[in-house]
């Protein structure tokens, strides 16, 4: 059966992006590092694979399907270091998570900040599209531009001022954008850990004169900015992520800092939530999500572990979530990706499947196919 995009997007039954990667590319990757296997071989292993989990994720019974970011070692950095004007380093620490600290990697501005045409991705989605073939829906996952953002990446000799380095990455990314659509995507969602970051309570935002409400300002501006002259058919949702490594996460706190602002105002046609545990809090700032507005993706699946939840408990927990925000409105999800880098989740790849046939079911229950 084709999927088109006359069903709305998100999808009732939906899915971050990244899936466990199999043995047989962590594999290719180590030989490729070690230089035992060329270019050209690493991605043959990866396009064998890639075609395994498009067929996955159909027999799951997903309307839409990801590449599982198999091409990627980490969900945000390899796209990001393509841009021109920003290079990918070893900095003498990696991101701390809780009780972990991640391996060593990162980007950092060195010039002005551009589109290139010359980006992978682009490449890599038109490959990906045509192995998907009309099947389902092929969705693009890509990191927001707010993740440029983050203290420690702008070179303020660079740029003294953040509003310029803000419209450089703007109009970075309405052009990444337009080449995506020209490629084929319909479907384009923008991770986001900054502005999840902005809502939790025991980060410090307060650089150069700039408090926590600004920077949220900031964010909305730059995601409405890029979006302004986005296509009528394409789709743009956002994920908020408190971080997600190896089952272990960054930060805590509920969506209520930013709720007013970017849960009321982002122009997305959805929102990609993490609710599988305490750390999210409670289901209220769903209040300001306009009325036939976005759709709501309820991550209250976890990717982290493999323990399948309860099924009635989970309805439950939609059934709550319906007094702040319509259950037409509504959507489910695990709350992240099963490998936002090459180290995976920790759970087993029979796991992950029966998570994602776990969310289709409880949606056609819940919503009917």
């Amino acid at each position: 059966m084709t999927t088109t995009l006359t069903t709305a997007v998100p999808f009732r039954a939906d899915h971050v992006g990244s899936l466990l990667r199999p043995e047989s590319l962590v594999q290719a990757r180590k030989d490729y590092k070690e230089g035992t296997i060329s270019a050209e071989q690493l991605r043959e292993v990866e396009t064998k694979e890639i075609k395994r989990i498009v067929d996955k994720q159909i027999d799951a019974g997903l309307e839409l399907v990801t590449d599982g970011e198999f091409r990627r070692t980490w969900w945000h950095l390899d796209f990001l270091e393509e841009l021109n004007g920003l290079e990918g380093y070893v900095p003498e620490s990696g991101y701390q998570f809780h009780n972990k600290e991640t391996e060593r990697y990162g980007v950092r501005n060195t010039g002005k900040i551009s589109f290139s045409p010359e980006h992978s991705f682009i490449k890599d989605f038109i490959e990906f599209n045509e192995i998907v073939g009309g099947r389902a829906v092929a969705k693009q996952t890509i990191p927001s531009p707010n993740q440029l953002f983050h203290i420690g990446i702008r070179d303020e000799d660079i740029y003294p001022d953040i509003e310029d380095y803000a419209n450089d990455i703007i109009q970075a990314y309405k052009e990444t954008i337009k080449a995506f659509y020209n490629a084929g995507v319909r479907y384009l969602q923008l991770d986001d850990v900054y502005i999840a970051g902005l809502s939790s309570p025991d980060r410090k935002f307060d650089e150069n004169g700039f408090t926590r409400e600004k920077y949220i300002d900031l964010a909305l501006r730059v995601i409405n900015g890029v979006l302004e002259d986005k296509p009528e058919d394409l789709f743009v949702t956002t994920h908020l992520c408190r971080g997600n490594y190896r089952s272990s996460w960054m930060f805590s706190g509920s969506y209520e800092l930013i709720a007013p602002t970017l849960l009321a105002k982002e122009k997305v046609d959805g929102f990609f939530l993490e609710y599988d545990d305490e750390r999210s809090g409670d289901f209220n700032p769903l209040r300001y999500i306009p009325k036939d507005g976005p759709r709501v993706v309820l991550g209250v699946v976890t990717s982290k572990s493999g323990e399948l939840e309860d099924k009635e408990a989970i309805k439950a927990r939609i059934q709550e979530a319906s007094k702040y925000v319509p259950l037409e409105q509504i959507c489910l999800s695990p709350q992240c990706g099963f490998a936002s880098t090459h180290h995976g989740n920790e759970l087993t790849e029979e796991q992950q499947w029966e998570k994602l046939k776990f969310i289709v079911e409880i949606a056609e229950e819940i919503w009917g196919k």
